[in-house]
């Protein structure tokens, strides 16, 4: 069984923000959990180094585009090692590698006549990368997503026969409801399908900055199709020597931003049916990630000026952190407001107090009272019962991508296992030796209920759960139910996992 997880790849043209991080880390998440499921699992991410977008921030910053994307490409490599991103391959669409597959696939899509050579007139938007359909186009020939006047162009440019996969577009979602999830990202999906499909732009005469077309030198194609194919070119250089495209294409889950869902649910799957290839089980569309501008909720975005930085956030409390609460604050697939004040309530109150001081409670008690050992004794079966199917069940959310809702069932673990240590007290039956045994049942089946949250937690925070794992004395994480009987080993100090803010 292989697991495909793969972010899109993320626009050079400025420093990464948030935004993101949070794509970024939700893939790393089904990345981690499908390993630790026993799936061969790859994952991919990288940077979209081409078009003109990237032309003209070079210009404004006085740089050539290959200087840009250079520089730009190591800030976004820089943020996976900071997130603790387990991923398998950073793509750049400047690799070799990557130019000669598009250019091998796109010429068979030519081959096989799918491509024509037409006269683009039509309004374009220079961010997006994107010509706009008539229902895209805002009050006063505007851009809808980056509110700035559109570009009247025309230009002569081969053309995708995009018209063509209307009925075998139309056909997809009918027989698979699960293509494109959740279900109001799908239903956004056929409703743009259902308006009818133009053909569209394959190439573009007037930009030097993108992979040349084979057929006509003298363009290159548009950033788009470049772009999408890195999923599949990936495959066939991310390790030297060897091609790994038919053992893990097709991507199990592609997980995008609801901006880029147009090219992600149409463009995407036709441009696979015209080159002959399989299609992805799973296009997984989260929301946006709101923050104040003028007054107003909106859309996190580098060009308001709203943005959050992630580097900061890092900084001060530390990745696991930050991984915790966007998919704590925000349910996945769904847009949510993130503020720092959010983020700080979120760390006190949940990973200060509810997780890290459990862990710290726990540890410094077997230790107290146990001679820091945890007991190898039968355990308690009302606890037991409250951890019944909780693996399964995360499994179940995540094989659908509902992180928020598989980290909720998680957290409503560790809020019983704090109850649980108020309702038995441990501290009190240490007063009474003829109760040592029951005082020995409840520490180590506290300890086991914390060692199976923490290994369902480590997808999430991958950095703070081995230290308590190692400080438990199980590193193991194939191990994920609960228990009948505690371990009998030696239990470790452990720092304070989140310190106070």
């Amino acid at each position: 069984m292989t697991f495909y997880v793969t972010t899109p790849i993320y626009y050079v043209n400025a420093a990464p923000h948030l935004g993101h991080a949070y794509t970024s880390i939700a893939a790393d998440v089904l990345a981690r959990h499908a390993r630790e499921s026993g799936e061969e699992t790859f994952y991919l991410t990288g940077v979209d180094e081409h078009g003109e977008p990237v032309v003209l921030a070079a210009e404004r910053e006085g740089v050539t585009p290959q200087v840009l994307v250079d520089t730009n490409a190591e800030r976004f490599r820089a943020l996976t090692t900071l997130l603790e991103l387990s991923n398998d391959f950073f793509i750049r669409t400047t690799d070799a590698g990557h130019i000669v597959r598009v250019q091998e696939i796109l010429q068979r899509v030519h081959d096989a006549g799918h491509v024509y050579r037409g006269t683009y007139q039509g309004w374009y938007c220079p961010r997006c990368a994107d010509f706009k359909s008539e229902s895209e186009i805002g009050p006063d020939n505007s851009c809808l997503i980056h509110r700035i006047p559109l570009i009247r162009e025309s230009e002569e440019n081969w053309f995708f026969r995009l018209s063509a996969f209307q009925e075998p577009l139309e056909r997809l979602y009918a027989d698979r409801a699960d293509f494109v999830m959740p279900r109001h990202a799908y239903n956004e999906a056929r409703s743009f399908l259902s308006q009818g499909l133009q053909d569209v732009s394959l190439s573009r005469a007037k930009l030097s900055w993108g992979v040349p077309v084979p057929w006509e030198p003298d363009h290159v194609f548009y950033v788009w199709f470049d772009a999408l194919l890195n999923y599949v070119t990936a495959l066939g250089y991310a390790r030297p020597g060897e091609d790994l495209t038919d053992r893990f294409w097709p991507a199990s889950f592609h997980v995008i931003g609801k901006d880029i869902l147009k090219f992600h649910t149409i463009y995407w799957p036709a441009l696979l049916m015209a080159a002959e290839l399989a299609l992805p089980r799973h296009v997984f569309v989260h929301g946006f990630l709101l923050s104040p501008h003028d007054g107003e909720l909106e859309k996190m975005s580098k060009s308001r000026g709203n943005v959050l930085d992630p580097f900061a956030i890092i900084d001060e409390y530390g990745p696991d952190a930050l991984r915790h609460y966007l998919f704590r604050e925000v349910t996945f697939g769904a847009d949510g407001p993130v503020s720092l004040e959010g983020f700080r309530s979120r760390y006190d109150t949940e990973l200060a107090n509810e997780y890290g001081n459990l862990a710290n409670r726990t540890l410094n008690m077997i230790g107290r009272y146990c001679d820091g050992r945890v007991a190898a004794v039968s355990l308690d079966r009302e606890l037991a019962g409250d951890f019944a199917g909780l693996a399964s069940r995360v499994d179940e959310l995540l094989s659908r991508a509902e992180l928020s809702a598989a980290l909720d069932e998680i957290w409503q673990r560790v809020r019983r296992l704090n109850r649980y240590v108020e309702e038995h007290a441990p501290w009190q039956l240490a007063k009474e030796p003829q109760r040592a045994a029951e005082l020995e049942r409840i520490l180590a089946s506290l300890a086991e209920g914390l060692r199976v949250v923490t290994v369902l937690l480590h997808p999430y925070l991958p950095g703070k759960t081995v230290e308590l794992l190692d400080a438990l004395g199980r590193p193991e994480l194939a191990a994920r139910e609960f228990g009948a009987e505690g371990w009998g080993g030696a239990v470790g100090p452990l720092a304070p996992l989140f310190p106070k803010s």
